[in-house]
């Protein structure tokens, strides 16, 4: 069934903007942190901790955030984050100092809780209705092309003007590009609509089964972006050599964008467990292989099986809320999800490279396993406890009728 024209246009808006917003912050400094260096008399470990300093700020403001979601929607809130963006790209391409590049930072953080992913997935839910889940599967697919996008683009922009005006260009189109499409392109909330939303009993969000899916959805978090940055490194401990390591590590992304558009094909016939049960179950395996083999094969059959488990389970983490939880709560479930699934994003990194650093690329490996096991009987025990709550509903409501 196709998408009706208002949802096409906020889809197209916010593929879009997604991809100016993580692009132009988080993705940055992968490009222009080397540059930073000099001018900002600070180390390169200081320049990368700042998306992780980005992530924490999200994390602690994803919580107070939920209930403005679920009041006001997230059109609002989204376009006060453009400008709130387009002034911490400002603050970092003016920063002379550790001081205020923290601070630009701190403001991206801000920006990123109120227009990054969560909202986004919001304003989706709330123009899409039935077809929620396959407008999602198109944002997330959009989204995958993030990097692919976005680093060719600011080395360009970098070696013609240096970072410092690349990241004025980024603020500019922050303000001037996002926050239109944000303004023009998302659902207007009708005023008496929020006044009887505002009125009634919000939807209950059931705490075990929310305690699950976070642990789950945060576990898978925490190896996959730890490895984000670190795994050429595991490649080439399994004896690769570095030409191969990269080779395989880049299939990783054409290995994701598979698995979301698996996903997306898929999605209409298979519920959400199945697909997030499925990928849950492909991270072991590829860290068996990985574990088990130290040739180039080996490290392109992981570079597969990770790379599809890590793009289904992207698409899943969108779309699971809505199977699990009442419609009128999935803006609260999921901007209470951020939370941490945010801190395990921001914590992954700095401790997978300290792993690697003390234990060796082995004991990352088999911390990621372990922790890849824990996700999947995780989401395994939700999908049990969903069904028998599912169960016990309808039996109440059959005791009910009679």
């Amino acid at each position: 069934m196709p998408f009706d024209a208002p949802t096409v246009r906020a889809v197209v808006a916010l593929s879009l903007t997604q991809l100016i917003g993580w692009g132009a912050t988080f993705w940055l400094p992968a490009v222009t942190g080397p540059a930073m260096v000099g001018e900002l008399r600070m180390t390169l470990p200081m320049i990368m901790a700042g998306p992780t300093v980005m992530l924490v700020v999200m994390a602690m403001v994803s919580w107070p955030l939920s209930a403005i979601f679920e009041r006001h929607g997230a059109r609002p809130i989204m376009i006060f984050g453009s400008p709130l963006g387009a002034a911490g790209l400002l603050v970092m391409g003016l920063a002379n100092g550790p001081a205020t590049y923290l601070l630009s930072w701190i403001i991206l953080g801000l920006a990123g809780a109120s227009m990054l992913t969560t909202p986004a997935q919001i304003a989706v839910t709330e123009i899409a209705g039935e077809k929620a889940r396959q407008a999602l599967g198109v944002l997330v697919l959009a989204g995958g092309l993030t990097s692919t996008i976005v680093w060719p683009l600011t080395g360009l922009l970098q070696g013609q003007w240096g970072w410092r005006t690349t990241t004025l260009v980024y603020a500019a189109i922050m303000l001037l590009v996002c926050m239109p499409l944000h303004w023009t392109a998302l659902a207007r909330r009708p005023k008496e609509k929020s006044a009887v939303k505002t009125a009634a009993e919000p939807a209950s969000i059931d705490l075990p089964r929310f305690a699950l899916l976070a642990l789950s959805f945060a576990a898978n978090g925490f190896f996959t972006w730890g490895f984000a940055l670190t795994i050429i490194i595991l490649f080439e401990a399994a004896g690769l050599d570095h030409a191969s390591a990269l080779t395989a590590a880049a299939f990783i992304g054409i290995a994701q964008w598979a698995g979301r558009m698996v996903d997306f094909v898929g999605g209409r016939r298979w519920l959400g467990f199945v697909t997030g049960l499925a990928a849950s179950a492909l991270f072991p395996l590829s860290f068996i292989v990985l574990l088990l083999t130290s040739d180039f094969v080996g490290a392109m059959l992981f570079a597969t099986l990770y790379g599809v488990a890590s793009g289904v389970t992207a698409v899943t983490r969108a779309t699971l809320p809505l199977q699990i939880f009442p419609n009128g709560a999935y803006a609260r479930a999921s901007a209470q999800l951020a939370v941490p699934l945010n801190l395990s994003y921001a914590a992954a990194p700095p401790v997978f490279a300290a792993i690697m650093t003390s234990a060796g690329p082995h004991a990352a490996l088999w911390l990621a396993f372990a922790m890849s096991i824990f996700a999947f009987c995780a989401l395994f025990s939700l999908l049990l406890l969903h069904r028998r709550m599912n169960r016990r509903s309808q039996q109440d409501r059959i005791l009910i009728a009679d």
